[in-house]
């Protein structure tokens, strides 16, 4: 049998996001990457092997971040041109862009149109050092919808699983339930539908709204069927409230969502997954990231009104997710997802949002999000307390003096 892998923290300031409080002085006792005790290092058990100790020294003790919307294998911004490209090539860029999302902090993902099971597995494995990746497999989209990337003039598709695209085509009510069903085979943790418009799609509008009722509520039913769940693409209020009155769990983005959409988002119990930081960038960066023109006249549709649709749902108490969204040579830019946050939001709404619920939305809570017996040992040593200024965690290499996932210190 493997050897029993204990570690120790001593000399830490311990976070409580679901509080707001830190407490100094404490240790925790780490056995088999999960956390076995916390408490004042003065009352350490004398009877527990403790392994390696690492001296926080007095440095503040935060759980692992969570980022509830990536795309890792995104390794440009024209996703229909990489759809063509090697699945090989494809994986090597997803490594790197992994290791550097954990690197920043991230010790847990969800993706939402990409990975695949074997991306789970490469890092479960130790074949890519990442962050865990709760994954979705491949998005559904209707013809002409935000996941069929082929330009007016073409007809063909490659449907095979292998093949490095974010979506699958599919039309119809027999055709989007086998889709579903088709996802769920893999093991995928949640199932991702279009239910408007895009930027980076080529020929729908953005404020369009996607896929029939019976369409959507196939899928809903198949995901529930396998105790899964639905994401929704959605920006405008009306596609947002439709897919939510169907039973849509989380909708991704929403920047122009209106109070009925508030409402919807509480009276179901449903998440809320905006991506502010990626219209920034598509704005800056898009051309040079080879974003197609067609999708760089879009941006400006979403990207003032992002801010203030995040601002409405806080203030509605909507269960708020932190997500990025960002795709290519962008993805450099995650971490600045919590500066702009905290223009609407205090730094312990922002800390709840990549941690404590983002756990509750991928079925993890308890496991992550939290500094507690029990949960993983994903875990940020931090020089300045982020819940005094939530911003520092956008300068991640200042901020950050060491990152521990699944009790593991990460390498430099």
């Amino acid at each position: 049998m493997p050897e029993t892998q204990h570690l120790h923290i001593t000399n830490a300031t311990v976070l409580d996001v679901a509080e707001g409080s830190a407490s100094g002085g404490q240790s925790i006792l780490v056995e088999d990457g999960v956390i076995t005790w916390v408490g004042p290092t003065a009352d350490v058990p004398t009877d527990r092997p403790t392994g390696e100790t690492i001296d926080a020294g007095g440095r503040f003790v935060m759980p692992g971040l969570i980022d509830g919307h990536v795309h890792v294998t995104a390794a440009t911004a024209d996703l229909g041109a990489m759809a063509e490209w090697s699945p090989t090539y494809v994986a090597a860029h997803t490594a790197r862009n992994m290791k550097a999302m954990l690197h920043r902090g991230f010790t847990t993902v969800r993706d939402v149109a990409g990975a695949d099971f074997g991306v789970a597995m490469a890092v479960e494995e130790g074949l890519f050092e990442g962050p865990r990746v709760v994954f979705g497999g491949k998005a559904l989209s209707q013809s002409g919808g935000h996941g069929d990337m082929r330009a007016m003039g073409s007809s063909t598709l490659d449907p095979h699983q292998c093949c490095p695209s974010i979506g699958i085509v599919c039309d119809g009510v027999d055709a989007v339930r086998k889709a579903a069903r088709d996802q769920l085979r893999t093991g995928a943790h949640h199932i991702k539908i279009m239910l408007s418009g895009g930027v980076a799609s080529p020929t729908d509008r953005v404020d369009s709204t996607q896929f029939s009722e019976s369409e959507i509520l196939a899928v809903v039913e198949e995901a529930e069927a396998s105790n899964r769940y639905v994401c929704g693409h959605a920006y405008t209020a009306r596609a947002v409230n439709r897919g939510l009155r169907l039973g849509v769990r989380s909708i991704e983005h929403g920047n122009l969502i209106d109070d009925e959409s508030v409402g919807l988002f509480v009276e179901k119990g449903a998440y809320l997954v905006p991506t502010l930081i990626t219209y920034e960038r598509l704005k800056a960066d898009g051309e040079a990231a080879g974003l197609p023109a067609a999708s760089r006249e879009k941006v400006d549709t979403v990207l003032h009104a992002g801010l203030e649709a995040l601002d409405r749902a806080n203030k509605g108490g909507v269960k708020i997710v932190f997500g990025t969204d960002l795709l290519g040579a962008m993805q450099i830019h995650q971490s600045q997802e919590f500066r702009i946050r905290a223009q609407v939001q205090t730094a312990q709404e922002v800390l709840r949002s990549a941690t404590l619920t983002a756990a509750e939305l991928i079925g993890l809570e308890g496991k992550l999000g939290v500094v507690a017996p029990g949960a993983f040992a994903d875990l940020l040593i931090v020089n300045r307390n982020p819940l005094d200024d939530v911003t520092v965690l956008a300068d991640p290499d200042a901020t950050i003096s060491a990152v521990i996932k699944g009790g593991q210190l990460v390498g430099t």
